[in-house]
């Protein structure tokens, strides 16, 4: 009898293709996520086609980008352009089902159009905690009452806008960050607006129009970064805050001023920073701080204070007397900036000898790091390089960069010469 015996066929395994599919489809869901909120929209709109599992996943992503890169368009046409860009934010909010946790737009082709105040509203009604609206085209644009009732904002930036929030709004209780540039505020709003915001700890504003006399009533406020024209800043209850960087945009005329106005600006400064640990005093501030009367030191030390950059007038006898009120104000410094401002200088020196004088009592006992920039050698200049040398003990590194090459070697020579009071000391000089 005749037996048949049938061999058995090998499996078939996978393909290389299909075991990719899987792996990808067997990610767990909080990956997905993870991966999705990384990608551009754009792309994470089309990852719906690796599989089953990912259809739609994007649609309850809870932070939605519109920049630059959520879509490309060859087109030239701003109208096309506009009405695409429109489209696209239309059909993704009406397909998110999920909560919206951030929600930014900030594209470079986007004006200050009526869509923006559908999506607002949109986006108002879900449990928005990060918004980002930057218009980069047109006039400014007023966002919707209905944003002032998000209370659950913890960041809000806005770029190119016109704040007028209604009569009701009683402010912004959980938020923590706020970035306004480009703005138009009056003066009552902007004051509310700060006092208003109890748990604010970053404050960003910079090239704004209405507020003239700033009033920063914030007390848990650990960082504010401020550039623009302005009369005042005043700060009240901010004993928290430690980083402030802060940039008056236009010249002021000292003597106008003090015919005015003999109070000191720089007491009234830093009467309420008694925790300041890094300053950054920009463009023409060091002049609105050189008003009024000004103290040999501080009668409380910035004792926490260890970074301190400065942007000076080396020829002007006020500006001096300020930046050497804070230099001997600070004992823990331990490193400093200084930066010439060239539009300042002339070919005719002033006459002063300011940093010749003896002023052995401003010994940097921690300074380490110190840079010099944007110097062309005049006298007052080498004074000041000569009188840190000579005043700081532990200093590691001085850095100078100078305005331009003319006479960059007789520049370097001069530096070399200088008597230095700590021997580990190395002067490193860039070219400008």
């Amino acid at each position: 009898m005749s037996s048949v015996i049938k061999q058995r066929e090998p499996s078939r395994l996978p393909s290389k293709t299909d075991a990719e599919l899987d792996w990808i489809s067997n990610l767990p869901g909080h990956v997905i996520d993870q991966i999705l909120s990384r990608l551009p929209i754009r792309d994470a709109v089309r990852s719906s086609v690796l599989s089953r599992k990912w259809r739609y996943k994007w649609a309850t992503i809870p932070c939605i980008v519109f920049d630059n890169q959520c879509f490309n368009v060859s087109s030239q046409d701003q109208t096309f352009i506009k009405d695409k860009l429109v489209n696209i934010i239309d059909h993704v909010l009406l397909l998110h089902n999920g909560p919206i946790h951030k929600f930014k737009l900030s594209h470079r082709d986007l004006l200050g159009v009526s869509d923006i105040d559908r999506w607002i509203l949109c986006i108002s009604r879900s449990s928005i905690k990060e918004f980002v609206l930057e218009i980069w085209k047109g006039q400014r644009y007023k966002p919707p009452s209905c944003l002032f009732s998000c209370q659950n904002l913890i960041h809000l930036e806005l770029f190119n806008c016109l704040l007028k929030p209604p009569l009701t709004f009683k402010g912004f209780k959980n938020l923590r960050s706020l970035d306004l540039q480009h703005v138009t505020v009056t003066q009552d709003v902007f004051e509310k607006l700060i006092s208003s915001c109890p748990s604010l700890e970053r404050l960003t504003l910079m090239n704004f129009t209405g507020v003239t006399h700033l009033i920063i009533d914030a007390p848990n406020l650990q960082f504010f970064d401020i550039g623009g024209i302005f009369d005042d800043v005043s700060f009240l209850n901010t004993f928290h805050l430690a980083l402030v960087s802060i940039g008056l945009y236009v010249n002021i005329d000292n003597d106008e001023n003090n015919a005015r106005d003999n109070s000191s600006k720089l007491l009234r400064f830093f009467v309420h920073l008694p925790h300041i640990r890094r300053l950054e005093i920009q463009s023409y501030f060091l002049k609105y701080l050189a008003m009024g009367y000004v103290p040999s030191r501080l009668p409380n030390p910035c004792v926490d204070l260890n970074h301190l950059s400065i942007r000076i007038d080396f020829d002007d006898l006020e500006e001096n007397t300020a930046a050497l009120c804070l230099l001997r104000s600070c004992p823990n410094l331990q490193e400093l900036e200084m930066l010439a401002r060239p539009e300042e200088q002339t070919c005719i020196e002033r006459s002063t000898n300011f940093w010749e004088d003896d002023h052995w009592s401003s010994l940097f006992a921690h300074l380490r790091m110190v840079k010099v920039s944007g110097i062309s050698g005049v006298k007052s200049e080498m004074d000041f390089i000569k009188f840190l040398l000579s005043n700081s003990p532990v200093l590691e590194q001085l850095t100078v960069k100078p305005a331009s090459q003319e006479g960059e070697w007789e520049l370097m020579k001069e530096l070399l010469r200088f008597r230095r009071a700590s021997i580990y000391a190395e002067v490193i000089y860039l070219d400008s």
